[in-house]
């Protein structure tokens, strides 16, 4: 697989490289958190870094295929590349979960003959609610409308509401309605 562009790459291209490669080295991840709100809202918004849960997470063993690749590790489960300024490496403890909801099965596309996993577009809705509804984040409220403006045919806004309910987060619901209402209503 062929490096990024290291000074301008976005989310999804780094994301690909890095899932690429720990892929072919045995470690399957999953994307989560805000770069996947960068790739499911097509760049709209930026996160900064790249939230990745390996299945296994043995630091070693990252930081051997990481430094391959360039990264250097920093404190705990962060990595850097060095010439790579506006985007950085986080690897969360396991497992993927969503509120109380457990297990996620995430989305997998196949590249260049790996399959790669991330957060579906319902998925990281619920995500970025789960931060509005537990600890009144409204930036991740916004980023969820965002997601679904972008994804609308791919949010499956019935699991959304749910998964809402079974959160306690009736009224998060309810104000992303309003809010997706609004804006059809404003597009009329």
């Amino acid at each position: 697989m062929k490096e990024p562009d290291w000074k301008r790459c976005t989310e999804d291209e780094l994301w690909r490289y890095v899932a690429w490669h720990l892929e072919g080295a045995g470690i399957r991840t999953v994307l989560v958190g805000g770069a996947v709100v960068a790739i499911h809202t097509e760049g709209l918004y930026r996160s900064g870094d790249l939230d990745i849960i390996a299945d296994d997470f043995d630091r070693d063993r990252l930081a051997d295929v990481l430094g391959e690749l360039g990264f250097v590790p920093g404190k705990s489960r962060y990595f850097k590349h060095p010439e790579c300024d506006h985007l950085f490496l986080e690897f969360p403890r396991g497992p993927v979960e969503i509120g109380d909801e457990y297990p996620v099965t995430p989305d997998e596309i196949e590249v260049e003959g790996r399959r790669l996993y991330l957060l579906s577009p319902t998925d990281s809705v619920k995500d970025r609610l789960a931060g509005y509804i537990h600890w009144a984040a409204r930036a991740n409220f916004d980023q969820a409308v965002l997601i679904c403006r972008r994804q609308r045919e791919r949010v499956d806004l019935e699991e959304v509401k749910r998964w809402c309910a079974n959160e306690g987060g009736e009224d998060a619901y309810a104000e992303l309605m309003a809010a997706l209402e609004y804006e059809r209503w404003a597009m009329e």
